[in-house]
């Protein structure tokens, strides 16, 4: 059996239901759609996303890529995306596994091997073919599923080697980017952390900016120019896919899940909604109940 076909049946065997399932290791995730998708925005953690089966699309602004069970997806630092499966069925569903990169390995495997950071002008959203030795790294990684009292000593071990091909990988020189104190990657990544950790609460750029140690304008630019939105925008992405949420899987009101997420005004949070879902809150609500395949969005 080839790599990617031993990948698809560790994750056909692990997946629960369709949609994205966490795992006992908390930086994988397996994802199954067995239809096509609607176009979702959605918030990629940085990630490494290698399709087993199916393909799809991700894209950023005007600028989009697809990938399959020949290319994976690589991304660098938390961006707003929108994702659309392209190809699935019941019987050949949409298979993927997702791995969240861990900063502090990174930084950690970084320092362990010295050298220095070359610049680069690589995307922080890429699709790059396929690597037998990075799928059978996922193999073994997603494998350990089948051994759980494995997991805690071996997990680690194959995430540090899933990096270290990353590093040693075309997208290498971005990564080191991301993870080097100081550049603008690094620090635009810790304002996506900053923003994150508070987007249901008001803030201020310049307090954004000194946490990333840049300046207010600086910030503006180097993050507009990574995520294609400004921090404000960047936010408001935040605070409607977890209203989403909640009234998805919790069954929170409109009024209820804007309130939640920072919204005081309910025809300004409905409204923003519509413009980014397409349809008003509860219509969005009742389409993805109807067809839960439909909002796959990683």
């Amino acid at each position: 059996m080839n790599r990617i076909a031993e990948l698809s049946t560790l994750i056909d065997r692990h997946v629960v239901g369709t949609g994205i399932c966490s795992t006992a290791m908390p930086r994988v995730s397996l994802i199954r759609a067995d239809a096509p998708s609607t176009p979702t925005p959605a918030v990629y953690e940085a990630s490494l996303c290698i399709i087993a089966q199916g393909s799809k699309r991700v894209s950023i602004g005007e600028h989009s890529v697809v990938y399959d069970a020949a290319h994976y997806l690589l991304v660098s630092v938390d961006l707003p995306l929108v994702g659309h499966v392209l190809d699935a069925s019941p019987e050949r569903p949409y298979l993927c596994c997702k791995i969240d990169l861990d900063a502090a390995m990174l930084a950690d495997l970084m320092a362990s091997e010295g050298g220095g950071v070359a610049r680069t002008a690589l995307p922080v959203l890429g699709v790059y073919p396929g690597d037998p030795d990075l799928i059978g790294a996922a193999c073994r990684l997603v494998g350990l599923l089948d051994r759980p009292d494995t997991i805690r000593a071996l997990a680690p071990l194959i995430e540090r080697e899933i990096l270290y091909r990353l590093l040693t990988g075309p997208h290498g020189p971005m990564l080191r980017h991301v993870a080097t104190a100081g550049s603008h990657l690094n620090q635009v990544s810790r304002a996506i952390a900053a923003i994150r950790r508070r987007f249901d609460a008001p803030i201020r750029i310049d307090d954004v900016a000194a946490e990333a140690g840049m300046s207010a304008s600086s910030l503006h630019a180097h993050f507009k120019a990574i995520t294609r939105m400004t921090p404000l925008e960047y936010q408001k992405q935040l605070r409607l896919q977890e209203a989403r949420r909640l009234m998805l899987t919790e069954g929170a009101t409109a009024s209820t899940a804007g309130f939640a997420v920072g919204y005081e005004s309910p025809s300004q949070f409905s409204r923003e909604y519509r413009r980014l879902f397409g349809a008003p809150p509860r219509a969005d609500i009742e389409r993805l109940h109807a067809a839960p395949a439909a909002a796959v969005a990683l």
